[in-house]
């Protein structure tokens, strides 16, 4: 399991702070090094200070007993080790083994700030305002069992309080620095995170797209090479004059089906501006074409435009020109030899319609053209993302109708 820095536990639940092992960085054994030395540097000073018999860093104590110099002189150094252990599960134990000690150790003073500053650093507020009043109470019995010589009881321990707030305010403010540190991180990673995932669903979406602009392209044209193809092997004794004419058609077709292919795969390659259409995309202007290709395969189209394509705008004749495309390669799959009609109709704010009809199938076709199965499923989801819907089914005249409406703004 990960393991949190130090710096850092402070985001754990209540209770399992200083159950997790703290990893000591380059940083962390520096510090504590430095606190090493800085605590127990001072308790050695004070213990040869006060031996003499003219102390001149403490002057204030120079009347305790040697007992007591060597008492506080074991303390010191018991609080001084434990600065090595006070990140993490031991630091509780510390803290309080420090503050019951504060109330008769002079050598131990800077240990026990270091521990209070460290409690303000890596606990609660609530488990160092403990502390802190602890401190202030050891500190107002301290003056009492070992007084200065030449200051008043009040003004030692006004001093006490002054250290103890500002250890406190200190190693609030480096909490807080850390926890603001730490929220920047965090900040900036899950933007990292989004920023990953928003990428990957937009190469998603463009490979869906990429397949459907697929799907539509080669489909009509993959349609018109199996009708064909299979007319000649339908009649393998027919005039060479019509295999030639087929022979054509279908070299023309897999010839357009090729270039149709190159057009879409260069989209993955060539960048357009953002908001210009990408090859291939035809609008009702290629209408026309569309059914002459479709009429030179054999099949009767009937085609009836009653609006004027140029305006109408460019994503909703890409979406109308896709769904009779669709329309006219179902037809050939499905019913062959029938005749398709295609009607255009529609008008600004009222909507554009598209209604695609052919008599319904008596008999299987001869010669039957594999697809997918999810070629009206895909007109239905365009027509719904281009904000319009799309129907399709057998009507009670017995014809397959293909109807579509997609909205035309003003």
């Amino acid at each position: 399991m990960r393991q949190l820095k130090p710096e850092y536990q402070w985001l754990l639940p209540a209770g399992l702070e200083s159950a997790v092992p703290a990893r000591r960085s380059t940083r962390d054994w520096v510090v504590d090094l430095l606190c090493f030395v800085l605590g127990y540097g001072f308790t050695l000073l004070v213990t040869i200070d006060l031996l003499r018999e003219h102390p001149s860093v403490v002057p204030e104590w120079d009347a305790a007993p040697t007992w007591l110099i060597w008492l506080d002189f074991a303390v010191g150094t018991i609080a001084a080790l434990g600065l090595w252990w006070r990140r993490g599960r031991w630091l509780i134990p510390l803290a309080v083994f420090s503050a019951v000690t504060s109330l008769f150790t002079v050598a131990a003073a800077i240990t026990c700030m270091i521990m209070l500053f460290t409690v303000a650093v890596h606990r609660r507020f609530a488990i160092m305002a403990v502390f802190a009043g602890a401190a202030v109470l050891t500190n107002a019995a301290f003056p009492l069992l070992r007084p200065e010589a030449d200051r008043p009881y009040w003004e030692t321990m006004a001093w006490g309080v002054v250290f103890i707030v500002i250890v406190c305010l200190w190693g609030m403010v480096v909490r807080s620095r850390r926890q603001l540190v730490r929220s920047l991180r965090d900040r900036a990673e899950r933007a990292e995170s989004e920023q990953q995932l928003r990428v990957a669903q937009a190469r998603s979406l463009e490979r869906n797209r990429i397949a459907r602009e697929m799907h539509d392209v080669l489909a009509h044209r993959i349609s018109l090479l199996s009708l064909h193809a299979g007319a000649l092997e339908i009649r393998p004794d027919a005039a060479p004059q019509d295999v030639a004419t087929a022979a054509g058609v279908i070299r023309a077709s897999a010839h357009q089906a090729l270039q149709d292919l190159r057009e879409v795969i260069g989209v993955l390659r060539a960048e357009s501006p953002e908001g210009t259409p990408e090859p291939p995309q035809p609008t009702l202007g290629a209408l026309p074409a569309l059914a002459d290709e479709s009429r030179s395969a054999g099949v009767k189209v009937r085609l009836d435009v009653r609006i004027e394509p140029a305006t109408v705008p460019d994503g909703t004749g890409r979406t109308a020109y896709r769904i009779v495309q669709e329309g006219l390669t179902n037809a050939r799959k499905h019913a062959p030899g029938t005749t398709v009609d295609v009607a255009v109709d529609g008008a600004v704010g009222d909507g554009l319609t598209i209604d695609i009809r052919n008599p319904w199938p008596l008999l299987n076709p001869s010669v039957a053209i594999p697809g997918t199965g999810t070629g009206l499923i895909g007109l239905t989801e365009r027509a719904t993302l281009a904000g319009g819907h799309l129907k399709h089914g057998r009507t009670p005249d017995n014809q397959f109708a293909l109807t579509a409406w997609l909205p035309w703004p003003s």
